[in-house]
């Protein structure tokens, strides 16, 4: 892995999951879809990952035939951004075993860096089976681990599974997505009592407590010894709209983190705004069933894409979803990064 790539994935940024601009007839919007990688990298996103949740994991279906060209496509437009540091590349891998790791393989050939490794498609298998899976695809690609909140996977992972995992040498990161706080601890105990605590790199994905778990210094006790711990920054479909503001809100924490400053009062107020606008995102009153949509539903009234079509016709905004939506923005519209999409976006579908 290259070591610049490595380095920013530690120091923390800020990686959108990419979503999927559909047409009206279900093909790529290469057009739209361009769009979105330009104005991430443009937003001051560190990396991207591509064919994960948000993607929509339907793409990895190949009945369906989108996964390589919307990897393709992602890592021709990350490339373009001339001037730029590179960003960290991740793909989405899933599937029993031998499609992950052809998933794996075709990552690599596209110029990805790592693999987020999914392993709904395992939830019956026992931990060393899952460890078996994650070895093999390792071989393949530097991977990430992910817990994936349960009520999406299906999968509650054990201590016992993250104490292991974090022994893979090829393990340069873990996405914490449980949406749980015991879980999420089953995560860090395990990382702190590796012995790699400077070499995993933590990120959040719990939507629902984005700021608290970056403001959060983590402490465990090993051996008799303090280990601190910090999750470093995001990989989360919330930072797929209003990706400016996502930037800013890391950049923030960090200045907090650093100076060991006291963590201003209105910061943990953001904190909660931001839980605020992810329910109504998120759909969680409804077991997220518009999750997706509702990401989309905010990127099509900023222009970003055309419409909030999915590969699965039943993925859509659940009732009231849209009145939510826009009360947050029309209450809260300092989260919202409109002036700025606005002033590019017309260079971004050029």
């Amino acid at each position: 892995m290259d070591s610049a790539i490595l380095e920013k994935l530690r120091r923390g940024c800020v990686i959108p999951a990419h979503p999927l601009a559909l047409t009206e007839d279900g093909r790529i919007d290469v057009a739209h879809q361009r769009a979105l990688t330009r104005y991430y990298l443009s937003a001051g996103a560190g990396g991207l990952a591509v064919g994960v949740h948000t993607t929509q994991f339907a793409i990895h279906d190949p009945k369906v035939g989108l996964l390589k060209p919307v990897l393709e496509l992602a890592g021709d437009m990350a490339r373009e951004q001339a001037g730029r540091p590179a960003p960290v590349m991740i793909a989405g891998i899933v599937g029993p075993t031998d499609q992950a790791v052809r998933e794996a393989q075709m990552a690599v050939d596209l110029g990805y860096d790592v693999g987020l490794l999914s392993l709904t498609a395992l939830k019956t298998s026992t931990v060393d089976d899952l460890i078996d899976h994650a070895r093999q695809v390792a071989g393949v690609i530097p991977i990430m681990g992910f817990y994936l909140q349960p009520s999406i996977s299906g999968m509650v992972l054990p201590a016992e599974f993250w104490r292991r995992l974090v022994e893979i040498p090829e393990l340069v990161g873990i996405k914490i997505a449980p949406f749980n706080r015991y879980y999420t601890l089953d995560v860090l105990d395990a990382v702190a009592h590796s012995g790699r605590a400077d070499e995993v790199a933590l990120y959040t994905g719990n939507d629902d407590a984005i700021i608290h778990d970056l403001l959060t210094r983590y402490e465990f006790m090993v051996a008799g010894k303090a280990v601190s711990l910090r999750i470093v920054g995001g990989l989360l479909g919330h930072w797929a709209c209003w990706t400016r503001r996502a930037v800013e809100y890391l950049e923030w924490v960090g200045d907090v983190c650093e100076d060991e400053q006291d963590v201003p009062p209105e910061l943990l107020t953001l904190a909660a705004q931001v839980t605020l606008a992810n329910r109504a995102i998120f759909d969680p009153d409804n077991n997220f069933t518009g999750c997706i949509p509702g990401i989309l539903y905010v990127l099509q009234k900023q222009g970003l894409v055309r419409n909030i079509h999915t590969i699965d016709p039943e993925e859509r905004l659940s009732p009231d979803q849209a009145k939510k939506i826009d009360e947050i923005i029309n209450c809260y519209p300092h989260l919202t990064d409109d002036e700025f999409v606005r002033e590019n976006l017309g260079d971004w579908l050029r």
